[in-house]
């Protein structure tokens, strides 16, 4: 059940569920045990110290405990509490770049612990939502050709270390791959990431721009959230789509799609695409994880596509 914890001196209560803070111990360790506790005091801090109001249940996700508030003028809005790291630092750079199109509107950020404030988006009404996987793969694809037209601000992480990164450690990693032939599909990643490495591009990418993350707004059918943002190449932003609401059947022409959408060539895309396959395994490697049966799904069923 969840675990309820009152606000020092804001009237109501905040919501605090279980996973968030499983899920913040498991992955952020006494960080993220950390931040759990601190949120009432920091949740009380910033309610006050923007003039807002509770108006409505906690919301969450991996990381971060979003709140329905209402502004002093009237205006809906969401308070979004999460732990500063790497990735989360960016977001704000992002949704300031992007100034609200194709994207949530940033309304307020502080810079020492990352809280924001976002303006109110529809969240009963997500893409996730849609029963036509093929039309929500065309949303996802007009969204980032829209958001990757923006040069990545500076001072973002670049997709350039973190391909040199990921082959630097895929030769450690690798031999722990118990089956042949998945040890030699992630090879072939590497491979495939070894071709591009060196010119990877300086768009601004979403990173997770998957179904969970394009909810509908009043201002916009559909709108995205929760960057992690980094400059690179904007193929690196098509996996999401093709690993979430998975299906074999699709993998080829959700790829498909998006790179037409896109204007992408299609090789590199490919590249760029079985690099996120590398990028989640070495995870799951790492950290004595099984590797995901779906993610190497995709690897298979691109390793096929026609580059033309």
């Amino acid at each position: 059940m969840p675990r309820f914890t009152h606000v020092g001196r804001v009237p109501g209560v905040i919501d605090i569920p279980e996973e968030l803070a499983a899920t913040q111990a498991e992955y952020q360790g006494e960080a993220g045990r950390a931040f759990i506790s601190g949120l009432p005091n920091l949740a009380a801090d910033f309610l006050h110290r923007w003039d807002l109001r509770l108006d409505g249940p906690s919301m969450y996700g991996m990381c971060a405990l979003v709140l329905p508030v209402t502004r002093a003028d009237g205006t809906r809005a969401v308070l979004k509490l999460q732990l500063l790291d790497e990735e989360t630092a960016g977001e704000p750079v992002a949704l300031r770049a992007w100034n609200g199109d194709g994207a949530v509107r940033l309304l307020a950020h502080d810079d020492t612990t990352g809280t924001m404030l976002l303006e109110r988006l529809d969240a009963a009404r997500a893409l996730t939502h849609l029963p036509d996987t093929r039309e929500a793969v065309l949303v996802i694809a007009r969204l980032l050709a829209h958001l990757t037209a923006v040069p990545a601000p500076k001072g973002l992480r670049h997709l350039r270390d973190i391909a040199h990164g990921m082959l630097n450690r895929a030769p450690e990693a690798l031999p722990h791959v118990p089956d042949p032939a998945d040890r030699a599909l992630l090879k072939d990643c590497a491979a495939a990431l070894r071709e591009v490495a060196d010119e990877p591009g300086d768009r601004l990418l979403h990173w997770d721009l998957h179904y969970d993350n394009v909810l509908a707004a009043d201002r916009a059918p559909w709108l995205a959230i929760d960057p992690k943002p980094l400059a690179g190449d904007p193929g690196f932003d098509l996996f999401p789509a093709l690993k979430n609401r998975f299906d074999p059947t699709e993998t080829r022409r959700r790829f498909d799609a998006m790179t037409d959408v896109l204007g992408l060539d299609r090789a590199r895309a490919r590249a760029w695409t079985l690099a996120r396959v590398l990028q989640n395994s070495l995870w799951d490697i790492e950290d004595g994880r099984p590797l995901e049966p779906e993610t190497l799904a995709i690897a298979r069923h691109l390793k096929g596509t026609p580059t033309a």
